[in-house]
């Protein structure tokens, strides 16, 4: 039987497989396309969330817990003695990590004692092994490799100068944050960073038989709100959440190609059974069942989706790679670890899986054709049998369904559920798709009046389209989704753009900037030294210089950005805050949060939040909730004075500078840098308006680029679709050129064909892409928590415009296949 089974199979669909070699590349080439973007937009998040991991493993060895700093300036050392005593803790290996210099020099600062060789992770061995250099080398340290010193260099490192007392071998220091490192004894770690008496981590080893529930809670009271208590692995869910907003945008893209593949397996498959009819026929009349064909053509699209998917995943790898540069300057300021770029283990399995399934439910809806098909009914033309015509019940279950769908999406995009209003964005695609199915004869009608307007040419390119209505149906959804997909993301995108930057248009009023990092990052660290902004004020035609200052923080097991102005100053003006509630901020009794916070912490005005800082738990109010563009975290506002006293950050990482009227400002730029480090990013309130705006729009850039592929895809179903037309008419064009017809005729014929479905696919892509857009705007204000502005674009009839051209250019080759077509092979078709 099994050896029946695949002869069948090896016969009449593998065969056909190779015999259609043309239709075959095609539906491969739109797999490996939607493929390779999924293990593209996977291999971004991984990329971020796998080197955080590494680099956590490699440090952490054999570590069950860690107790982090709330922020970056960590917490006392005097908590090291209570936490080593708490019982069931066998080691703890107290840590300095500091990330030191910024962009392509950014390097960790890793400072353990000798305790580090408990851990047994890849830093233990150097450092335990190479522990008398470092001691006998004055301000001695270990590099990794890609630091680019040799032995016995002096670099300067912090606020110190250090000398490489040895260099890590290669498979260490790419174990390492990829050889950006820098490790050194705890107390010159201390001293170079200037956190004397300070510790960002300490390592906890359990001791044998020990539970490490119960250890994690005898801990957590033992830091008493001082620090964080938790897994290794929070680090990585940290990384993760500031890649989300990315990973949800290319990720919908992604689907959309996806969708779109699924619809042209499903026109390639339907036309294979409307070809095969006569086979069908004659496999029936000598005693075939229809169950082992219909599984014969599961299997011949699995086949296809597993080859596609394969393909794409290689492909794939080298498109993630590239992308992985391309992620804002924001995102990656966030993650500790230096990117590398990896394709994590479930990136390909998932791809190819998701390319398995879509080929064959795709193929499952076409190939049910086999079971309306009789053996009379199978000689017939296509159009003509009953498996071209959807049931009146079909139709009713595509409406309601598709009504509902909408319905939902409506509710998804309005109630402000986070990142899952997202979802609206994809329902909403679905439910046009289903409506459009229930309104397949209007739609295909509409089809045949656009052909019919080019006259006798496209009198004969109706008929066809007319005969072949789910055809028609499948290959105008491709259209539509591409240029439904493209509007409304990119729309919506364009929309949060401008919100986004009319938000920050008021940074435009400062008259220049002085920050450590540059402005379309945030301003979160190093704090800017200590006497700069006294110095700043009192040079000439600077009126006032005025400090304010951002940090991450941990907040349960998410993370945060607080926020410090000087809210007693007279004129401060913070965006959204109400002037009302700064004596409450000034006091220390109050803070306002973002959207997002109040949401996961389930707060609003009035509430009391407790945050944990180095110095305990402080109880403050809400006073107010305020939208803010959280494209990698909430936002806490407070006085400047309580981030400081509360969270031990003394100084600022920002200075606002008004210049005195009058005053030139370049020439009093010129004098700010001249005091300044030379390090320090010192730019105009518009400079910081263009950075913040220019990195808003490269958050986006990924899924826009990836929704013109989209399109593109769009544009070889077309083709594919109207080849196939082509060659299922073979027979029925060779006696139209027999009959005298010229090549010229049937060349505009099909491209009439082409027109009609380009023109009412593009359409309908404008109309649903117009309301989704909408939907994406409120969905997206959601999810990063600022309100956004809806405008309609006169761009979209530019993508429609540009989409309709890229299906007529599809159309091109059938078109010429078909005019070009010798007449005696075209009648010697089967």
């Amino acid at each position: 039987m099994i050896r029946a089974a695949w002869d069948r199979l090896r016969l009449f669909n593998i065969g056909e497989l190779l015999a259609h070699r043309g239709r075959s590349l095609m539906s491969l080439s739109v797999m490996a396309v939607s493929a390779a973007l999924l293990v593209a937009v996977l291999s971004i998040s991984g990329s971020v969330t796998g080197s955080v991991h590494k680099l956590t493993s490699a440090l952490g060895g054999r570590a069950q817990l860690e107790i982090t700093g709330i922020t970056d300036a960590g917490f006392e050392q005097s908590l090291l003695p209570v936490i080593a005593a708490t019982p069931g803790v066998e080691t703890a290996v107290p840590m300095v990590r500091a990330q030191l210099g910024s962009g392509a020099d950014r390097a960790l600062l890793i400072g353990a004692d000798t305790g580090i060789a408990a851990l047994g992770g890849d830093l233990a061995g150097p450092m335990t092994s190479k522990v008398v250099k470092l001691l006998s080398t004055p301000n001695g340290v270990l590099v990794g490799a890609a630091m680019g010193h040799a032995e016995g260099d002096t670099f300067p490192l912090g606020s110190g100068t250090v000398t490489v007392a040895a260099v890590l071998d290669a498979k260490t220091s790419d174990q390492l944050n990829s050889g950006h490192i820098v490790a050194a004894p705890l107390p010159l770690a201390q001293k170079l960073t200037d956190r004397a008496g300070r510790i960002d981590s300490v390592q906890i080893i359990p001791a044998p038989g020990a539970d490490v529930e119960t250890l994690r809670k005898d801990l957590t009271a033992a830091v008493d709100g001082r620090a964080v208590v938790a897994d290794p692995s929070l680090r990585t869910a940290q990384a993760g959440g500031a890649i989300q907003i990315v990973r949800y945008s290319t990720l919908m893209s992604s689907a959309a190609a996806l969708i779109v593949s699924a619809f042209l397996i499903y026109n390639a498959m339907s036309m294979a059974v409307a070809q095969r009819r006569p086979m069908l026929s004659m496999l029936r009349a000598i005693g075939g069942k229809r169950g082992p064909m219909v599984r014969d053509l599961l299997v011949e699209a699995a086949v296809l989706g597993l080859l596609g998917g394969a393909v794409g995943a290689a492909l794939g790898m080298f498109m993630g790679g590239f992308a992985i540069d391309k992620l804002p300057a924001a995102i990656m300021q966030s993650v500790e670890a230096r990117t590398e770029y990896m394709v994590p283990w479930y990136a390909i399995p998932v791809a190819i899986t998701a390319c398995l399934a879509a080929s064959v439910i795709a193929s499952a809806v076409a190939a049910r054709q086999v079971y309306k098909v009789e053996p009379i009914e199978a000689l017939t033309p296509v159009g003509v049998g009953s498996a071209d015509t959807a049931s009146p019940l079909l139709r009713v279950v595509a409406i309601t369904s598709g009504t509902a769908l909408a319905f939902a999406s409506v509710y998804l995009a309005e109630t402000d559920l986070g990142r899952i209003s997202l979802a609206a964005i994809s329902t909403s695609l679905a439910a046009s798709v289903l409506i459009c199915f229930a309104a397949t004869g209007p739609l295909v009608r509409a089809t045949a009046a656009i052909a019919r307007v080019f006259g006798a040419p496209g009198a004969l390119g109706s008929t066809t389209l007319e005969r072949a209505p789910r055809r028609v149906w499948a290959t105008a959804m491709t259209v539509l989704i591409g240029v439904a997909a493209t509007v409304a993301v990119g729309g919506a995108s364009s929309n949060l753009v401008d919100s986004a930057t009319a938000g920050f248009d008021d940074l435009e009023s400062t008259d220049i900037f002085v920050s450590p990092s540059a402005m379309e990052q945030f301003p979160t660290g190093p704090l800017l030294p200590a006497d700069l902004g006294a110095r700043i004020a009192q040079l000439p035609g600077v009126e006032e210089a005025v400090p304010a200052q951002m940090a991450f923080a941990t907040l349960g097991s998410g993370r945060i950005m607080l926020q410090g102005y000087a809210t007693d100053h007279p004129d401060v003006d913070i965006r959204d805050v109400d002037p009302a509630w700064l004596p409450r901020l000034t006091d220390g009794t109050g803070v306002v949060v973002s959207r997002d916070v109040a949401r996961s912490l389930d707060v609003g005005p009035g509430s009391t939040v407790r945050l944990p800082t180095p110095t305990g738990v402080r109880e403050v109010e809400v006073v107010g909730v305020i939208p803010y563009l959280s494209v990698i975290a909430g936002v806490i506002v407070m006085d400047l004075n309580q981030l400081r006293a509360w969270y031990q950050r003394p100084g600022e990482t920002l200075l606002a500078v008004e210049v005195a009227p009058g005053a030139d400002i370049p020439a009093v730029m010129d004098e700010i840098r001249a005091i300044s480090p030379p390090d320090m990013h010192v730019d105009t309130g518009r400079d910081a308006v263009v950075a913040i705006s220019s990195g808003v729009r490269q958050g986006s850039a990924l899924s826009t680029a990836i929704l013109w592929i989209v399109v593109l895809v769009s544009t070889v179903a077309l083709l594919n679709t109207l080849m196939l037309s082509v060659l299922e008419r073979r027979r029925e064009l060779g006696v139209l050129r027999a009959m005298g017809t010229i090549r010229r005729f049937l060349l505009r014929s099909v491209l009439a064909e082409a027109a009609g479905i380009g023109i009412v696919g593009a359409t309908l892509g404008l109309i649903v892409g117009t309301i989704v857009q909408y939907l994406a705007t409120v969905a997206i204000g959601h999810a990063m928590t600022i309100d956004i502005v809806y405008r309609p674009s006169p761009l979209i009839l530019v993508y429609g415009a540009a989409a309709l051209i890229l299906a007529m250019l599809g159309s091109i080759p059938p078109a010429v296949r078909a005019a070009r077509m010798p007449i005696v092979s075209a009648l010697a078709v089967d």
